[in-house]
């Protein structure tokens, strides 16, 4: 407790703050958008939810930038049954929103809690701290099949219980992200994706709903929707904003359909860039990107200054889920990608979502500051279960 007590003191000292700053300027960028895209709604209380959890997740950035890795990783078993808790609450909790009963509302609360974005972050610890277990021999079928478990660990009651294809994803690109980052031999990925052709039969017929199977075959057969009104509709409102800002876009609420109820399909949330798009124009949506590739390329920079595996590979995690939900959702409002749910991080609106970024990148800055580990006359490696 006091060598936490005295890391905390030297947070501003040791702490990452170029990468704390980079997200603190990206998010009140987001809370200017945020104010002008739910103007029409004539409600201030979505800035000042986001102002609030920025607020609280530059507290936890802190507070896990404080925070010895090692001591993480040593209850990694308790961040696993922390993940299956959070995942059984949506079972007496769960509300339902846009087809997924992905979120936890609570009557005492002021927002509704999403414990995937939760997950996402416990989730890269757990990761981490298990393919540091097998370091020596990270592409040895004990290993793999380790890692393999705690994917679907987590992958499958989410699934089942809220069936969010779009969280799911990004579980998945952290997976390979840090399997690949972790050094597992390539034969594996070929392996696993042979596998994949051939389940994918089954999933796409039975899991996938014959709307859900519509939304994806629509981006490559325009006959599904050829008048771009039923499963292209979202991505028709999303590109008529885009093309209707220009180089440097109609202003800050002013935009045509923005400012117009129901004219742009979730403008605070899913197609928060669409919006960007319309009143900021390319100018705007390029400042987004910049930024946001500076944060994603700030995680792989301190990731590659570590030697130490563990550490390393938590920073290649938190890299791998920023860039897969950006490439996603960016793909969402150009119409090249599936609508999945997936928000843009740091700009759309979402206490949780946006809670749970800094909670994450807390541990890349934890790294930084404390780049090798400073504990190896205490430390047990955890056994390999």
């Amino acid at each position: 407790m006091r060598q936490f007590i005295s890391e905390l003191r030297n947070f501003f000292r040791k702490g990452d703050m170029v990468l704390l700053g980079l997200c603190v300027v990206l998010t009140l960028f987001g809370c200017l958008v945020i104010a002008s895209t739910t103007n029409v709604y004539n409600d201030s209380r979505y800035v000042v939810i986001q102002v609030g959890a920025m607020i609280l997740g530059i507290g936890l950035y802190a507070f896990i930038s404080s925070v010895d890795l090692e001591l993480l990783s040593e209850h990694r078993y308790a961040f696993v049954i922390l993940n299956l808790v959070l995942l059984a609450m949506l079972i007496p909790f769960g509300v339902v929103r846009g087809g997924n009963r992905s979120w936890i509302s609570f009557p005492f609360l002021p927002i509704d809690i999403q414990p995937a974005e939760i997950i996402k972050m416990t989730y890269i610890l757990i990761m981490a701290s298990v393919m540091a277990s097998h370091q020596n021999r990270p592409s040895a079928i004990v290993s793999v099949l380790h890692i393999v478990f705690h994917f679907f660990l987590i992958v499958i009651p989410n699934m089942v219980l809220s069936s969010d294809l779009g969280v799911t994803l990004i579980f998945a690109a952290i997976f390979v992200g840090m399997a690949f980052a972790g050094g597992i031999n390539i034969l594996w990925f070929l392996l696993g994706s042979g596998l994949l052709a051939l389940v994918f039969p089954v999933f796409w017929n039975v899991v996938m709903s014959t709307e859900q199977q519509n939304r994806i075959l629509a981006l490559i057969d325009p006959t599904i929707d050829p008048q771009g009104l039923d499963e292209l509709w979202q991505f028709t409102l999303s590109k008529r904003s885009l093309t209707g800002g220009g180089f440097f876009g109609q202003g800050l609420f002013q935009g045509t359909r923005t400012q117009t109820e129901g004219a742009l399909f979730a403008q605070h949330t899913d197609f928060i860039f669409a919006a960007i798009g319309e009143e900021l124009g390319f100018m705007g949506c390029a400042l987004v990107l910049v930024l946001l590739l500076l944060i994603i390329a700030r995680c792989i920079q301190i990731g590659f200054s570590s030697q130490d595996y563990m550490r390393r590979l938590v920073c290649f995690g938190a890299a791998s889920a920023l860039l897969f939900q950006v490439m996603v959702n960016v793909g969402m409002c150009l119409g090249v990608m599936p609508v999945i749910g997936l928000t843009l991080p740091f700009v759309s609106y979402g206490g949780s979502s946006l809670v749970s970024l800094y909670a994450m990148l807390g541990l890349v800055s934890g790294v930084h500051a404390r780049p090798a580990p400073t504990s190896h006359e205490r430390y047990i490696r955890p056994p390999l279960i």
